[in-house]
C-alpha cells in the first residue's frame, strides 16, 4: 500500500499543476479577448 500511496500522491500533484494551468490559461485568454472587444470601440 506505501507505494500505492506515493503514486496517487504524484498523480495529484499532477492534476493539481494541470488545473491551474489550465485556469491561468483560461483567464490569460478571456483577458486577450476583453482586451479585443475594447479596441474598436475606442
Amino acid at each position: 500500500m506505501d507505494g500505492f500511496n506515493i503514486i496517487m500522491v504524484i498523480a495529484i500533484i499532477l492534476f493539481a499543476r494541470l488545473g491551474v494551468r489550465l485556469v491561468t490559461g483560461y483567464i490569460k485568454m478571456k483577458k486577450e479577448t476583453k482586451e479585443e472587444n475594447k479596441e474598436p470601440d475606442a
